[in-house]
């Protein structure tokens, strides 16, 4: 493990010293308790989260609004953020104790002018409660807002907010969304009208083979065209056709 150290601005402004146990692609990811040696690996490899990270890498310019669905520890984000250069990532993560470890990558990359995030989960759709309850498990990458049978479901409430009425404030361009099977729900509801790209992980283990289907039919019907050369059977890069 690196024990490099790296320096950047915290939440008040003043400069702070992080130790770094990765490096993505250009993007120093400090240490913290949710990493372990496998996930540092695929890091320095620029093999973690890759086929996400190369289909924005691919679509997303300096001319982008950015919204991401799902922040995990913040490394596509910050890629995205460091690489892309858009004019602004909005990031969105419903796991609280993710949130400062998420800034902290933010600060130690100087990236705070770029992208924020907040503990808040976006939904589409009627009859949307204030507040949402949220399944952190053992692994963050398989917490959800699906309670799942035989899985540690620590549950925890996260505010919401309207994922259409957000989207018509800030006007993004390009969806990047890993919400581990959220993106179902958010796609039967959503208008899409206002992105001319989108980056998607589907996640058959919540809905199913049909739910999946169900997915990318959606996509089609709202002029979306898959990037073969990005995507997979359960990740999409696509545009606008």
């Amino acid at each position: 493990m690196s024990q490099q150290i790296v320096t950047g601005k915290n939440g008040s402004g003043n400069m702070t010293d992080y130790t770094e146990a990765a490096n993505c692609l250009g993007v120093s990811v400090p240490e913290s308790p949710f990493l372990n040696e496998m996930r540092i690996v695929r890091m320095n490899e620029g093999r973690y989260e890759g086929q996400e990270i190369a289909g924005a890498m691919k679509v997303v310019t300096s001319e982008d609004r950015v919204l991401e669905m799902g922040a995990g520890l913040g490394v596509v984000g910050g890629v995205i953020a460091k690489n892309c250069k858009p004019q602004e990532i909005r990031s969105f993560e419903a796991n609280p104790a993710l949130m400062p470890h998420i800034n902290a990558l933010y600060q130690a990359n100087d990236l705070t002018g770029t992208i924020s995030v907040q503990n808040t989960v976006l939904l589409a759709g009627p009859d949307q409660p204030a507040s949402i309850p949220f399944f952190v498990r053992t692994s963050f990458l398989g917490s959800s807002l699906n309670r799942m049978e035989g899985k540690r479901n620590q549950e925890v409430m996260v505010p919401t907010l309207d994922f259409n009425a957000f989207c018509a404030g800030y006007m993004p361009t390009v969806l990047v969304i890993d919400i581990e099977g959220g993106e179902l729900d958010i796609l039967r509801h959503a208008d899409l009208s206002g992105f001319r790209a989108i980056v998607i992980e589907f996640h058959p283990d919540h809905y199913g083979i049909p739910g999946m289907r169900e997915c990318k039919r959606i996509l089609g019907d709202a002029g979306f065209v898959k990037d073969d050369e990005v995507s997979s059977r359960t990740v999409w890069t696509c545009v606008k056709g």
